[in-house]
């Protein structure tokens, strides 16, 4: 299927979402987001892709809700509460992708496009990335995920500050609250998402999909919730053929196939 306001790619095993409406600093509107459910919706079915990359094109990774449609969109109040909860449906199906999720971010994620980088595993950026979560700006509450994505990666006081003051973060600082996992210079920035995503190529998805949707959960469930989801997810992946070719090498005292550090080591060689 042809898509307007994104670009989706697969190279090799690493699918790329690109929001892909330059013009509007890729600014998110109903177009955007139908096409990014779709492609969702894609590879939860289709189970073929061992990683995802999100970035945007134009030097902007998102600016936000598309202020202009919005306005042009007349609805009475119980109609946008029904547009917003609408949004949760294929967000959630985003945030929880059992697979993982890149945001490469370059210029500005700001209001919903800062929560759409959030829903990644990782953010890697340019030192000309800049995030806000800009809503109180116009006299809004944060939308698409904020209440839940932000106090969990930065801590309640500090998202407190970060949606109150509406100010602008930039990378470094995103970095040190913890927002950013990388930053990278422009012309290396989707290779360096293209190589934390490789990395992933030999894992077992099944295993980071399981652990990735117990983690989402951990920050409300409590310790009985989650042992229970963990004693059912280690039980299915106990019983996956990667698991125990995983452990017949290990017996024949052959290398693992998914081995982060050395992974580590051959990118920096390489």
């Amino acid at each position: 299927m042809g898509y307007n306001a994104i670009k989706f790619e697969s190279h090799g095993t690493t699918g790329v979402i690109t929001l892909n409406r330059p013009e509007q600093r890729n600014a998110l509107d109903i177009d955007m987001r139908n096409e990014i459910s779709d492609v969702v919706t894609q590879i939860r079915a289709e189970k073929s892709l061992s990683a995802l990359i999100m970035t945007g094109a134009g030097g902007a990774f998102c600016a936000g809700g598309d202020l202009k449609a919005l306005t042009e969109e007349k609805r009475p109040t119980t109609g946008n509460r029904e547009r917003i909860r609408r949004m949760h449906i294929w967000f959630h199906e985003l945030v929880n992708l059992e697979l993982p999720v890149i945001a490469a971010v370059d210029g500005p994620a700001f209001g919903a496009g800062f929560n759409m980088a959030l829903a990644a595993d990782f953010i890697l950026c340019t030192p000309r990335a800049k995030f806000c979560s800009v809503f109180g700006r116009i006299g809004l509450v944060p939308d698409l995920g904020g209440f839940f994505l932000l106090p969990r990666i930065v801590g309640l006081q500090r998202a407190k500050e970060i949606v109150f003051s509406s100010r602008t973060i930039r990378a470094e600082e995103a970095k040190t609250l913890g927002i950013v996992y990388a930053i990278h210079e422009p012309d290396a920035l989707m290779d360096e998402a293209q190589a934390l995503a490789d990395r992933f190529v030999l894992a077992s998805t099944d295993a980071i999909g399981m652990a990735k949707t117990i983690l989402n959960q951990s920050f409300h469930s409590d310790q009985h919730a989650l042992a229970e989801m963990e004693s059912y997810a280690q039980a299915v992946a106990m019983d996956s053929a990667y698991h125990q070719e995983a452990v017949q090498r290990f017996l024949d005292k052959k290398p693992l196939e998914f081995d982060w550090d050395r992974l580590s080591k051959t990118d920096k060689q390489g």
